[in-house]
This record gives structure tokens, C-alpha cells and sequence, in this order.
């Protein structure tokens, strides 16, 4: 979760809808040094660059995209296009629109393919609610005083030396890639999840300090349920925000 592809298209593919960004600067942002191929895109014939697949976006009338981060049980967001769900559940991730929905699949360090799926015909999916940036951000720090505990039980500093560094740089943290005009407030939220992302993925190591048995690592996973969701809800809330 700490750069998620679907979440960086998702915000400059709708800036640049709304015409908020250049289709340069849009490119720039998305290439990241990688070849984007986009299969499916209707109306194509095999493959496309991701800027053509941008301009069919705007020529299907599409406005915006959202990302959703869908996990097993809930893929709130996603519209029940034929394969979507299973698409979207095994990428972790999805930038969903009106008439398309675009999910990743890295195809080594120099590429990155996209699976467009065809939402027309489909009834909408009513997007999740989504909590305003302030209250996404306040239930970010709540879950992270929450998970504390939990993390100084597992002697998590003592395994991954590098975890207190990461908790006490979440005021300072940058999140680059986002547009330039987006909430300041989402790119603090934004920059934060992604820390606390990498904490988890610390926390959930198969050798966490202490937590060494089944039923340990499951109580430890269920410790640090609440401060996962909250980074998917933050994440979800900062890389969807459009600047009013």
C-alpha cells in the first residue's frame, strides 16, 4: 500500500479529466520509469499506451476514477462487472470509473500491465462512503496510539530497528505523487498511511518479535486489525479527495 498504482491513476487520470493537469504532467506521474500497457480498453485492438487509454476514458465520457482497495468480505466500491471482483481482490487494488475500470498487475521492473474492464451495461456500484479528510485522519491517529501497544509487546524495534524511525517521522512524512493542487490535509493522511503500511508490513512478518506461534500471529493480526483499516480508509480517503 505504499505507492499503489490504482491510487496514483485515480487521482491524475481525474485531474486531468477535469482538466486540472496537463496530459504531460499526467504521463510523467504515471510512467514512474515503467512501460503502462492497457488490454481491453473497448473499441482497441490488443494493448495501448496509457495515455490512449486516458484519451478513451474522456472520450467514453468518463469524469473521474476512485480508487477502491478491496480485501475478502468486503469490496465495497466495485461494481459486479463480470471477473471484476477477483481481478480487483488478487491486485489488492482498483481505479474505478463510470464506464471502466483499470486494475494493475506488475509485469517485472519495467512494466506494468492494466486489465480495463467494461462497466457498460453494469449498474453502478454506490461508491463507499468515504470520511471526510479530517475525520480519516484523527481515526489515523487513534488507531496508531491503539496499535502502539500491541507494537511494543511484539518488541517490534527490536527485530526491525528501523520501526521507531517510521512512528516518530509521521509528522514530517511526504507523499510524492499526488497532483499539485490536491488538499495539503490528503497529502499529510496519504504520507502517513504509508508509513504505518510499512509498520504493518514489519508487524506481520512471518518472525515478529514475540509472536512466534499460530495463535499468537493471529491475536497479533487481530491487534492490528483496527490500525489497518484505518490505513485503507486513509488511503482510500486522500488519493479519492478533489480540491473543491
Amino acid at each position: 500500500m505504499h505507492d499503489l498504482l490504482a491510487g496514483r491513476v485515480a487521482a491524475w487520470a481525474t485531474a486531468w479529466l477535469a482538466g486540472r493537469t496537463s496530459t504531460d504532467a499526467a504521463l510523467d506521474a504515471l510512467a514512474d520509469d515503467r512501460a503502462h500497457l492497457v488490454a481491453s480498453m473497448p473499441g482497441a485492438d490488443g494493448a495501448v499506451p496509457l495515455g490512449r487509454a486516458l484519451t478513451a476514458l474522456r472520450g467514453l465520457g468518463e469524469r473521474r476514477l476512485r480508487l477502491v482497495l478491496p480485501v475478502p468480505g468486503d469490496v465495497r466500491g466495485l461494481p459486479p462487472a463480470p471477473g471484476l471482483a477477483a481481478l480487483a481482490l488478487e491486485a489488492g487494488q482498483a481505479a474505478v470509473g463510470t464506464r471502466i475500470a483499470l486494475v494493475p498487475e506488475s509485469a517485472g521492473p519495467e512494466a506494468v500491465t492494466w486489465t480495463a474492464v467494461d462497466l457498460g451495461g453494469v449498474p453502478p456500484a454506490p461508491p463507499p462512503a468515504e470520511g471526510s479528510l479530517r475525520a480519516v485522519s484523527g481515526a489515523l491517529d487513534l488507531a496508531v496510539a491503539d496499535a502502539a501497544r500491541t507494537l511494543a509487546a511484539l518488541d517490534l524495534a527490536r527485530w526491525h530497528p528501523e520501526v521507531p524511525a517510521l512512528l516518530s517521522g509521521l509528522a514530517g512524512a511526504q507523499a510524492p505523487g499526488l497532483p499539485p493542487d490536491t488538499d495539503p490535509l490528503a497529502v499529510s493522511v496519504l504520507a502517513r498511511a504509508r508509513r504505518l503500511a510499512r509498520v504493518l508490513d514489519l508487524a506481520t512478518a512471518d518472525a515478529p518479535g514475540g509472536a512466534v506461534t499460530g495463535g499468537q500471529a493471529a491475536a497479533r493480526d487481530d491487534a492490528l486489525r483496527p490500525l489497518a483499516d484505518a490505513v485503507r480508509e486513509a488511503t482510500v480517503a486522500a488519493c479519492n479527495a478533489v480540491p473543491r
